[in-house]
């Protein structure tokens, strides 16, 4: 990689950085050209010529954090031996992100990221299938051992992550009554009983 290319990455990190740290001070209404370029001391014309505008800055800040997520969620699968064990440690790596980076958490789980990915749905997730298809492997390879339901891959998807992604909603909007804790207790269980043949 060319050092000009090396410092255009450096430039689209630091861009990206700095949305995030705006987008939890400041909210997503703070998101901002002005904004970001201030707080980050890139030019008008860095942050058009990478990303496009602010709506394409905040896409790709999601793209990035979503990316992440669905890579520590797939690596949780790693060890479980059992579908059982899996759904215990999908729900506490989920819940874990959650907790650790809160304000990509709320990205993801923002009306502006839901409309976005309505409007392009297809199309986000063709660009994560490597992502998801350890997810996909591992629920089918339960599903053939017996220890899963034959039911179709998305309602499995829903009925696994469905719940837990309700509880990061309610416990990122800010609701005391969540408890993410006791969610990693209660949810596999529950979410497990859903799944099982």
């Amino acid at each position: 990689m060319s050092p000009k290319q090396q410092r255009g990455l450096a430039t689209a990190d630091l861009l990206l950085d700095t949305a995030l740290r705006v987008y939890a001070d400041e909210g997503e209404g703070g998101v901002t050209v002005l904004a970001v370029t201030r707080a980050s001391g890139v030019s008008l014309g860095s942050l058009y010529h990478h990303f496009g505008s602010i709506d394409g800055l905040l896409d790709a800040l999601a793209q990035r954090w979503l990316e992440r997520m669905l890579t520590e969620l797939a690596a949780s699968l790693r060890g479980p031996r059992t579908a059982r064990t899996g759904i215990r440690a999908l729900v506490r790596a989920y819940l874990a992100f959650v907790r650790e980076h809160p304000a990509a958490a709320l990205l993801l789980h923002s009306a502006r990221t839901d409309r976005r990915t309505m409007e392009r749905g297809k199309e986000l997730r063709d660009a994560q299938e490597a992502r998801l298809s350890p997810f996909a492997r591992w629920l089918d390879a339960h599903v053939e051992s017996g220890e899963l339901a034959p039911i179709p891959p998305a309602l499995m998807e829903s009925l696994a992550l469905g719940p837990v992604v309700a509880v990061a909603r309610r416990w990122l909007s800010g609701i005391d009554d969540v408890d993410l804790d006791e969610a990693a207790r209660v949810l596999p269980d529950r979410i497990w009983r859903s799944l099982a043949p």
